[in-house]
């Protein structure tokens, strides 16, 4: 949830300055590096530890 609306965010503000065609770019890339696997490792890792932290007694 928290990565849709990073993106979404940064999207609109680079994306109203610099056009219709650079938002679509920006777009594409965000996609790219949020589909990475070391992104998708890197997300799973922070997510066990904040439910870790979470279930903690």
């Amino acid at each position: 949830m928290f990565r849709i609306l990073l993106g979404a965010g940064l999207g609109y503000v680079l994306g109203s300055r610099a056009g219709r065609e650079r938002y679509e770019q920006i777009k594409r890339w965000s996609a790219r590096v949020a589909d990475h696997p070391a992104v998708q490792g890197a997300a799973g890792v922070v997510r066990a530890k904040i439910s870790e932290t979470l279930h903690r007694p």
